[in-house]
């Protein structure tokens, strides 16, 4: 154990260091900050991550942004410190379907008001030279829109939304157009003409996370709302920027640095404090512990909310797997007919379960042949079999469990062990309404041990496909999530940061058996602390912020 105490004392006296820093390079405010507020003795709530109060923020603000890469050489660059704010300007609503009513042009930045003060006229008032406008914040004004040449382009509404009761927690305007792409590229265009530049993949929230609008856990919630193509995921999202998550995580942090302050001030004046109580020190560590038990667990729900489900309808030729897509997906996806080998490639049905997306793949006939365009369609198959989260093997009951089904079963098998693939099978008894029920459930029973689920069903009528579902909910384990979705999910990110913090509870708690001294505590009370704050925002890189925010929408 000598070398390891050695060495673990060697990073307590770095640490201890004034002058030496573990932090990633950020900026100099913010290492500052960070320093004071983990190697303190004193605990004082402050949000690190805000880099200027609001009352300067027209001054003095810096912001993180990336470069251009439509102007560069296109390779991606990291982020970027820039010391003059800048007012930025982004279409928010979707592009590229069919117009809607309205569509929305916003701007945030110190010049907001300004620059749409060049181009926007109340409807009540003429265009004067000397015209200045000055808005209400929250007070909707109708009027129009002039571009460069003085010409009207569109007529609007415009939302102000004045610092910091915004968004971003700057000046925020919104202009309400025509939902045409043509209108809204034409604001767009006089809005840029006028002063502003064009906003930045999530730059938008970008400015509400160091503005301290919100921490970086919430941000990401941000993105995942927008993204959500479920209930479930986007009642996740949502209580994810309500605060469950951060509120946990804030928590914890602050009881990390409570139990340093304590174990250093004894460190400092130990004849003149009364003796740790150890037995204390153990229930709040357990305590942390479980808090971050519950919060690995939901990892692996994030996954299922965010991905979905992949379900591979397999089965011989003719057996009526396009028919349970159909029924399955109430809809007719996919062509139903009496000849086998109809269906050669995949098709795909989205539907929901239990607020989960899952996506059906019904694929073609599994058999031998010698028809070309056929054997592709069994070879692509397999693939999507192998790669789903579930195997739906369907046979028909009419003709019950043929020598060809018991050749299909071993395929699959193999290509599950081959691939170490743990995608759960199911059995579905297909068109029981074309047999009598003696010979179904004879070789159906006798195969179940096969199989992780046996379900009878009939695509006709739909009769099974509640019982289908239901099935499925209990082999992805979508049952373990929260009625609704009413809870928050942590992503891989937060997960890593969130096992290193598990890690060194472990450590202390370890420590503390061995009745290590108190110097070696503090060395993983600072180590949760500093992966709490990871995840927070409130200790973070900009190579960090620039993968998380690179991923958001132009508008958000």
């Amino acid at each position: 154990m000598a070398v390891p105490l050695a060495f673990r004392n060697l990073i307590f006296q770095l640490q201890r260091c004034k002058n030496v820093s573990i932090f990633p390079k950020f900026s100099n405010q913010i290492r500052r900050r960070n320093l004071s507020l983990i190697f303190s003795t004193s605990y004082k709530p402050t949000n690190p991550r805000t880099l200027v109060s609001s009352s300067k923020l027209a001054k003095e603000d810096t912001l993180v942004l990336r470069k251009d890469e439509r102007l560069g050489n296109g390779e991606a660059s990291s982020l970027e410190l820039v010391s003059s704010p800048t007012t930025i300007v982004a279409i928010v609503t979707s592009l590229g379907g069919p117009p809607g009513a309205v569509g929305i042009v916003r701007l945030s930045g110190p010049s907001a008001v300004s620059i749409v003060g060049r181009v926007f006229r109340p409807k009540s008032r003429k265009r004067r030279k000397d015209f200045s406008w000055s808005p209400n914040s929250h007070v909707v004004e109708y009027g129009v829109v002039f571009d460069s040449n003085c010409n009207v382009i569109d007529e609007v509404l415009v939302v102000p939304m004045l610092g910091p009761k915004s968004y971003t927690r700057e000046d925020v305007i919104e202009l309400q157009c025509h939902g045409s792409e043509v209108c809204l590229r034409r604001v767009l265009r006089a809005c840029l003409d006028a002063g502003a530049r064009l906003a930045e993949p999530g730059e938008f929230t970008l400015r509400a996370f160091l503005n301290g609008r919100l921490d970086l856990a919430q941000a990401e919630n941000v993105g995942k709302l927008i993204s959500a193509n479920s209930t479930a995921a986007a009642d996740s999202a949502l209580a994810g920027i309500q605060g469950g998550f951060s509120g946990m995580v804030k928590l914890l942090r602050a009881q990390c640095i409570e139990l340093l302050t304590e174990i250093e001030a004894r460190l400092d004046f130990d004849d003149e404090m009364p003796p740790l109580d150890s037995d204390l020190v153990v229930n709040k560590i357990c305590t942390m512990l479980r808090e971050v038990d519950n919060a690995l667990e939901t990892a692996n729900y994030d996954k299922l909310l965010q991905s979905g489900v992949q379900i591979a309808i397999v089965g011989r030729p003719n057996v009526g797997k396009s028919s349970l897509l159909n029924a399955w997906s109430k809809s007719e996806r996919a062509i139903v007919t009496n000849i086998a080998g109809t269906t050669r490639d995949i098709v795909e049905a989205n539907i929901t379960v239990g607020g989960i997306p899952v996506t059906l793949l019904d694929t073609a006939g599994i058999r031998d042949t010698n028809d070309v365009v056929e054997k592709i369609g069994v070879e692509r198959s397999e693939a999507v079999a192998t790669s789903a989260d579930v195997i739906v093997l369907t046979v028909s009951a009419a003709e019950g469990w043929t020598l060809e089904d018991d050749r299909l079963l071993q395929r699959i098998q193999s290509n599950k062990m081959a691939s170490s693939s743990s995608s759960p099978l199911v059995l579905v008894v297909n068109k029981i309404d074309c047999a009598s029920s003696s010979s179904n459930c004879e070789w159906a029973d006798r195969l179940s041990s096969s199989f992780d689920k046996l379900v009878f069903t009939c695509a006709v009528t739909g009769q099974g496909i509640s019982d289908l579902e239901s099935s499925i909910v209990d082999l992805v384990g979508l049952d373990k999530i929260p009625c609704g979705g009413r809870k928050w999910t942590v992503n891989q990110r937060q997960c890593e940061q969130l096992v290193r913090a598990r890690e060194a509870f472990v450590r202390l708690q370890s420590s503390i058996d061995e009745e290590i001294p108190f110097d070696f505590w503090t060395i993983d009370l600072r180590e949760a602390a500093l992966a709490l704050a990871q995840i927070s925002g409130e200790d973070i890189s900009e190579e960090v912020l620039s993968n998380i925010f690179g991923k958001f929408c132009i508008g958000k």
